[in-house]
């Protein structure tokens, strides 16, 4: 069941729980470098990438900004850090969205110029707050009260978005989105659990600072996917020391993993054991390739379950929910069943055309 907020557009995507839940990268550029940012804008979308973030931090940053934003083939969104100034020109210059950091950019006034920019040009904000930039000041009588220190990081991590974000609302602005980001995974978790009982704002998920690619990946997948499989969650983005494209290819498998993706396929296979009468590895790589060709070629898959076993012990058996599976045999064959149910068996080369066949069919 997805939590329910508000609904919205940020440029063409629609945000929030009416729609589909979307991916969002950074672009590594220099802002001002127009071309560049631009050619890694397009590299992005390619990949599956929704919406795009690039750095707006000094003033030729912000006044490549419009013609960034008019030639973009992705709504693009501004981080602020550090100027207001820079927030009104990234809006007035046309961006779909900015993020404004509540530990940085708190002056009351400022915030409302930015909102009444904001109203005038349709620009949504994301009130982003993160560990790094909080003030920790309260942590002690917090854990006074009995909290653990992650329980305060998280309630200070809600208090400082939830602040802004009313006083956004009290401003006249409703197209919000809010994170409550740490480097901490379990810190993650209780600040996006307790932001999302607190408000009706969607949400964007992301670990910060989450690691390089194979490890980030990993402690992404347990606090993103976490989170989604419990219905919270809005727009995400793996946060990875790495190309943002390889953060697209991440959160395209997290979202798979939980059955969320526009064309999602689940893969399962069972682990090597002494039953095993077929190469299991090569046959699930190579179920995993076809399909991957599949879903780069954009070709609908009929398939949304299917299962790679390695003996008839596990398919159909095991695998009897899978739509369509394909398994080792005594034999020397490969079982090819369709919802528990053997649909033949044959010579492992005839097998796999076969099997081909269907998952093109």
């Amino acid at each position: 069941m997805r939590r329910t907020t508000r609904n919205f557009f940020l440029g063409t995507i629609g945000i929030g729980s009416s729609h589909r839940i979307t991916i969002q990268s950074m672009c590594n550029t220099r802002t001002q470098d127009v071309n560049a940012t631009l050619a890694q804008i397009g590299r992005l979308a390619n990949a599956g990438c929704d919406i795009i973030r690039v750095s707006a931090d000094t003033p030729p940053d912000v006044a490549a900004l419009r013609e960034i934003c008019a030639a973009s083939p992705l709504p693009v969104i501004a981080d602020i850090q550090f100027s207001g100034e820079s927030a009104i020109g990234a809006i007035t210059g046309g961006c779909a969205g900015i993020r404004v950091n509540p530990g940085i950019i708190h002056d009351r006034k400022l915030l409302e110029n930015i909102a009444g920019a904001a109203k005038d040009h349709g620009t949504v904000i994301r009130v982003g707050a993160n560990g790094g930039s909080l003030k920790l000041h309260r942590i002690p009588e917090l854990t006074a009260q009995g909290l653990s220190r992650e329980e305060a990081m998280a309630r200070l991590l809600c208090e400082a978005v939830i602040q802004q974000c009313e006083l956004l609302d009290s401003f006249g602005v409703t197209r919000i989105k809010a994170a409550v980001k740490s480097s901490d995974l379990i810190v993650t978790l209780k600040a996006y659990r307790r932001l999302a009982a607190m408000c009706d704002l969607p949400l964007h998920l992301g670990l910060t600072e989450a690691g390089t690619a194979a490890r980030g990946e990993l402690r992404s997948a347990i606090a993103i996917g976490s989170l989604l499989a419990e219905g919270i969650g809005d727009t995400i983005r793996v946060s990875l020391t790495a190309e943002p494209e390889t953060e697209i290819a991440a959160a395209k498998r997290i979202l798979e993993a939980c059955g969320l993706g526009e064309e999602s396929v689940e893969i399962i296979s069972c682990p090597t054991c002494g039953r095993t009468e077929v190469d299991l590895i090569g046959l699930a790589e190579k179920v995993e390739n076809i399909i991957g060709q599949m879903q780069r070629e954009k070709r609908r898959l009929r398939w949304k379950k299917i299962a790679v076993m390695g003996c008839p012990v596990n398919g159909p058996g095991e695998a009897r929910n899978a739509d369509i599976g394909i398994a080792g045999s005594r034999n020397g064959q490969l079982i090819i069943f369709q919802h528990g149910k053997v649909a033949g068996a044959y010579p492992e080369t005839e097998a796999w055309k076969i099997f081909i066949r269907m998952l093109e069919a």
